[in-house]
């Protein structure tokens, strides 16, 4: 009888020191899984950026789904232009004298991929519309565009999204739970990760600082 309590608190104690340890360890990897995901994700979302403002810049919008933006990527083309300033006389009528004209000058110098332009030698942007997390079983990003009126200018704005329960499939569901209400300045507020604004003129991620910084 003795023995058997004493390897019921043996068992006990070791059950009690794992539950002590997860409680400690098992955020710790959480975060750390956590912000490796989110590096990862951000970096996809930054070459996203790229290629939606090349696209805003030779069509006028951005784009609202992935094979026209891939497409645009592959196929398109900048224009390279130079501007200098110029300046010529030109005779005034009103005041019968020469009066020197100032001009911009826009001169054309060709024309360059934007694939080699944004991503070089790379290929990735093919799969940018893919969260690039293993097992998430191909899912995409969410994608919109769209053009709003701000003080009476239409102004395209586009949105791309990912919810954080996506990212972090595998993790604990608790500690996803509260990854989803986080509020910090130092955090990705909310339960999603968030490149644009579909309401708001806005390019920018609602992710800290620190990931720019990778």
């Amino acid at each position: 009888m003795k023995i058997g309590i004493q390897v019921f608190l043996w068992v006990a104690s070791i059950f009690f020191a794992y539950k002590i340890y997860d409680s400690i360890n098992g955020p710790l990897q959480f975060n750390q899984k956590k912000n490796e995901r989110y590096a990862t994700v951000i970096d996809r979302l930054k070459d996203i950026r790229s290629a939606q403002i090349a696209y805003k810049d030779v069509k006028g919008v951005f784009s609202n789904n992935f094979d026209s933006l891939i497409e645009f990527v592959d196929k398109g083309h900048f224009t390279l232009i130079e501007k200098r300033d110029s300046s010529f006389l030109e005779y005034d009528r009103i005041y019968r004298i020469d009066m020197l004209r100032e001009v911009v000058v826009i001169d054309t110098l060709g024309t360059v991929e934007v694939k080699d332009s944004l991503f070089k030698n790379s290929d990735e942007y093919k799969e940018m519309a893919f969260i690039p997390i293993n097992g998430v079983n191909g899912q995409k990003f969410e994608i919109a565009s769209k053009v709003i009126d701000k003080n009476g200018y239409k102004v395209p704005v586009f949105e791309v999204k990912v919810k954080k329960s996506v990212i972090l499939f595998d993790q604990n569901k608790d500690l996803i739970k509260q990854e989803n209400e986080t509020i910090a300045v130092d955090g990705v507020n909310g339960p999603e990760i968030v490149l644009g604004s579909l309401t708001t003129v806005s390019t920018n991620g609602n992710w800290p600082t620190i990931f720019d910084a990778k």
